[in-house]
């Protein structure tokens, strides 16, 4: 009992160092911790991840080739570290060919994609900026339409992933986030994709798979980050600092827009069975004797253009790949045109929640469906647009929708939780 209250005593004599020396062991617990619990969901994944290795494969079948177009910059240097610890050990254990292709310099991922050969799979390791340029080298590809049939899988490594919230479940563990997206390839579940092909007067198109964004808060949302030392206030602020500089935040433009076009049936993706000898030899008499009467070809009509002077605070043209599931009667993309009388107040809290989703278009907001539009801009001060979250310099431009162009693999939760949504 004494030695126990000699370290009271003890303890209370010198209660700075014991301060520190709590805080410091409670943080190191902490964090050994959150390392147990991420090597337990390692372990884990890689048990999934063995069975689908162990699948037997006849001596006929070729194991499958994935090529991961990866981009060690991304999280700030990170990228490399998580795929090689999270994502890779999975591929290797479901017997995959991985080949694995690191970009060294920004836009290098347009010129290896021009380059790459066929492959099984195809996987996109970063954020949006990787995504986005992987994307656009692709279509631009003269055997665009050949190569745009492999599955694409997405592993979200950089500090924006935004189309990853339409493919995965959002974990707050980046460790449980890398592997079940990793996961959901393996397990081969797709969903259909509509792409945004971006076209200016001279440059080659640019091809999305989010949207496009220009005015007020796309300028601020590049100005946030300089706020850090603000904390959570910094979306606030910068908002609130821009108001003081100019107010209010007005652009103009013209915006010529089609009207949607009416979806075709989905083509079955496996072919039917060829019918029987007999069957065949008798439908081909009927064509003999009864030769179907050709119809002359229908004339189509040419969709009119209609134009729209805007004056707004934002105006932002996104692809509906929020919810890729849904079962839409018309392909087109969603343009949104913010009102242009917004308050301060408004302003500032609009800004907030366009910060979390950039999708995102106010009930003041006017909406319109089209398959393909032009937007002109002045000749001056016309800024720049973000297309995925990546800038570029603001011109005029055609703006058309590819429907259902590429196929991402999807997880199968997500998947049903989209479709009870729809439901």
């Amino acid at each position: 009992m004494a030695r126990v209250v000699r370290v009271l005593r003890t303890l209370r004599n010198h209660w700075k160092k014991s301060t520190v020396a709590v805080c410091a062991l409670s943080y190191g617990g902490h964090w050994l911790y959150g390392k147990h619990c991420d090597n337990v969901l390692r372990r884990e994944a890689c048990l999934e991840a063995r069975e689908f290795g162990r699948q037997i494969v006849s001596p006929h079948e070729q194991l499958k080739k994935a090529t991961v177009i990866l981009n060690p910059a991304a999280s700030k240097g990170k990228a490399n570290n998580l795929f090689e610890k999270n994502a890779a050990p999975l591929l290797h254990l479901a017997g995959m060919q991985v080949k694995v292709v690191k970009t060294d310099y920004e836009g290098q991922a347009k010129k290896l994609m021009e380059l790459m050969e066929q492959t099984d799979l195809l996987i996109v390791a970063g954020g949006d900026g990787t995504l986005q340029e992987v994307i656009t080298g692709l279509l631009r590809r003269a055997d665009q339409a050949s190569f745009s049939t492999t599955p694409i899988g997405f592993i979200p490594l950089g500090s924006q992933n935004s189309l990853s919230q339409s493919l995965h479940f959002q974990f707050e563990n980046k460790v449980k986030h890398i592997t079940a997206a990793t996961l959901s390839i393996l397990k081969g579940e797709t969903v259909p994709l509509d792409v945004l092909q971006i076209k200016g007067e001279q440059d080659q198109p640019v091809f999305a798979l989010i949207g496009l964004r220009w005015g007020a808060f796309r300028d601020v949302a590049s100005t946030i980050s300089k706020y850090w030392y603000l904390g959570p206030l910094k979306t606030m602020a910068a908002h609130w600092f821009s108001t003081i500089k100019s107010w209010p935040q007005i652009h103009q433009a013209t915006l010529t827009y089609q009207a949607p076009t009416a979806r075709p049936p989905e083509e079955p993706t496996e072919k039917p069975a060829r019918p029987a000898l007999i069957y065949r030899i008798i439908r081909r008499l009927k064509l003999y004797w009864n030769p179907p009467v050709e119809e002359p070809p229908k004339e189509e009509k040419p969709v009119p253009w209609e134009e729209l002077q805007v004056s707004t605070v934002e105006l932002s043209i996104n692809t509906h790949n929020k919810n890729p599931v849904a079962n839409r009667a018309e392909d087109s993309l969603q343009v949104c045109v913010e009102p242009e009388t917004m308050s301060v107040g408004e302003f500032i809290a609009v800004g907030k929640e366009k910060a979390r989703d950039p999708t995102l278009c106010t009930k003041r907001g006017h909406k319109l469906e089209a398959s393909a539009c032009l937007l002109t801009l002045p000749k001056e001060g016309a800024g720049f647009y973000n297309i995925d979250n990546e800038e570029y310099e603001a011109m005029p431009v055609e703006v058309t929708v590819l429907p259902r162009k590429l196929r991402f693999f999807c997880s199968t939760e997500r998947k049903e939780q989209l479709l009870s949504q729809v439901c």
